[in-house]
């Protein structure tokens, strides 16, 4: 019984210290909600708004300060009673241990208390924009009547580089007046956030009408001065070149330039509209234009003294080269007795003189419209620069195929002198075998003697033949190259594998007596040895040696090499 009596006094006393943890932690939240609602109540919101005062108390001012003092002495008689009250209700729930309905209460007293809060943020950020609108405005409004004195002061002092734009802005300046006059009627009235917007509007109507005070004289020079210059410089320019026989109608350069006197007097109206953005980018446009034109007419002087250059010489160039490939194509006739030569090949010569033949007419064409002056320079120069291409390239081909017939007999000379080289090596190998102290040749390289002799004949058997094919002779030769020199290294290697094998089965000899499986692997590769099967020996001498000493056969196979190098 005592048991239960104790658990039951430990239960409770735990509820109780629990309880009073929690009532600590509610009442610390309840202290800091009262220090929240303390600093809104006693904010000097008052004194703020005295600021107010010293400002135009008319209007708009007067509307926003009685507005702002209601709205704080709502929240101090009203909405913070109203926390207080909420304040007194917590701390009743929390001394009566009613956790719950304490932590609702302070919820509604937190959202009280951020509502207040808004309140004064919202009135002091609206404070802060009034004053600073009105120290703004009272700098810039300042500003921009110095500006706009200094406008009137550049217009009437250059009226002339405004030319007809000269009315449009006088009476842009002209709209500031009544707008400075609304400004003063509007702070006098204590309207400043609209005076604010008066401000703005007039700085970006200062930055339009400062943009077209120095954008409008500049496009009036181009318009009145530089491009008319340019288009009197054009005309003289093409009247000049024509009584020198150019032939300009292709260019069109009357009828452009006519519509561009008739573009400009549209360009000037709209200037005197103020219409710039319509003219800056078209003025762009006719200076690149005018450019082009420059450009037009310098390829034309300087195409005409190209063609003066070329084109009378050009004859004894067509004719040149017409008797250089008449003399190949003379020449292919020669060869083909001796030489044997592709029908592709043979019509080289052919086909450049019926090429030729049309450059020839070609050139005939264009010398007479070059008489005759009736044609542009510039596409006279083309066409004489195409002719002359083809005809370097007809040239070119022609010495490369004429360099080709030089050289069918250095080719030849060449193929025999390696044939003999050829033979030689093959005779150093069939002596390379002989000499050396083999059992015998395997039936390998027996064939591939053979193969090597054959390709020999046939080397030998194509050189003989009239007319010659030196491509097929080539390509015999290249065969036969490598079946001999793929016969001696295969030569070489073998002896030196004889060598190993010789050496590998002397050093395992020692062994033979104390190692079965020594004796028995060189058993098999001196039979393999016996019957010219080197490779099997080799192998079979290497495993056994490898049993014994695996560094052995390295030792050996650098000793063989020192000594054919010795030899």
């Amino acid at each position: 019984m005592i048991k239960y009596i104790i658990i039951v006094v430990v239960v409770l006393l735990a509820l109780l210290m629990a309880g009073l943890v929690v009532r600590r932690k509610h009442n610390a939240e309840i202290g800091r909600l009262d220090k929240e609602k303390l600093q809104i109540q006693h904010y000097p919101i008052f004194e703020e708004l005295a600021k107010v005062k010293a400002l135009n108390m008319n209007g708009q001012t007067e509307e926003l300060f009685e507005n702002w003092r209601n709205r704080w002495l709502d929240v101090v008689d009203k909405q913070i009673p109203k926390i207080d009250e909420l304040l007194f209700d917590a701390e009743e729930f929390v001394d009566r241990f009613k956790f719950n309905k304490a932590t609702h209460t302070e919820r509604d007293i937190e959202q009280e208390l951020a509502k207040c809060e808004q309140v004064r943020v919202q009135i002091i950020t609206e404070l802060d924009e009034l004053i600073g609108s009105e120290e703004k405005n009272r700098i810039e409004i300042e500003q921009l009547k110095e500006y706009y004195r200094s406008a009137r002061k550049t217009i009437l002092a250059h009226q002339h580089s405004f030319g007809p734009a000269l009315e449009a802005l006088e009476k842009k300046l002209e709209q500031f007046i009544p707008k400075f006059e609304e400004f003063d009627e509007l702070t006098k009235d204590g309207n400043y956030l609209q005076a604010r917007e008066i401000v703005l509007q007039l700085n970006s109507e200062a930055q339009e009408i400062f943009s077209l005070l120095n954008d409008v004289p500049t496009l009036l020079t181009e318009i009145q001065t530089k491009i008319p210059t340019a288009i009197h410089e054009l005309r003289n320019g093409q009247r000049e070149m024509e009584e020198q026989k150019y032939y300009l109608r292709h260019l069109e350069l009357t009828e452009y330039l006519n519509g561009l006197e008739n573009e400009l007097e549209m360009l000037k109206a709209a200037i005197a509209e103020l219409n710039l953005p319509a003219v800056s980018p078209r003025i762009e446009t006719i200076n690149d234009e005018i450019d082009h034109f420059y450009n037009l007419l310098e390829k034309e002087v300087m195409a005409r003294k190209y063609v003066e250059r070329n084109c009378s010489g050009m004859y004894s160039v067509i004719n040149d080269v017409m008797r250089l490939t008449k003399d190949i194509n003379d020449e292919v006739a020669y060869v083909q007795h001796s030489y044997r030569l592709q029908d592709r090949e043979a019509e080289i010569p052919k086909v450049g003189l019926k090429h030729l033949e049309v450059l020839q007419r070609r050139y005939e064409l264009l010398s007479t419209r070059v008489h005759e002056e009736k044609s542009a320079y510039s596409s006279l120069q083309e066409e004489l620069k195409e002719i002359t291409d083809e005809i370097e390239q007809i040239a070119e081909e022609q010495e490369k195929f004429s360099n080709k017939l030089k050289n069918l007999r250095i080719d030849e000379n060449k193929a025999r002198a390696e044939l003999e080289t050829l033979k030689r090596l093959l005779q150093d190998t069939e002596r390379l075998l002989g000499r050396a102290n083999i059992p015998g040749i395997p039936e390998e390289m027996d064939a591939r003697l053979e193969e090597a002799a054959e390709q020999i004949f046939v080397v030998v058997q194509s050189l003989q033949e009239v007319p010659l094919n030196i491509i097929q002779v080539n390509q015999h030769l290249l065969n036969a190259k490598q079946s001999i020199e793929e016969t001696h290294e295969k030569a070489q290697e073998m002896i030196e594998n004889v060598l190993i094998i010789e050496r590998l089965i002397q050093f395992g000899n020692r062994y033979r007596a104390t190692n079965r499986q020594v004796h028995e692997n060189l058993l098999e590769a001196e039979d393999a040895f016996k019957k010219f099967r080197y490779i099997k020996a080799l192998e079979d001498a290497a495993k056994a040696v490898e049993i014994i000493d695996p560094n052995a056969i390295k030792r050996i196979e650098e000793l063989v090499q020192e000594q054919l190098l010795t030899k």
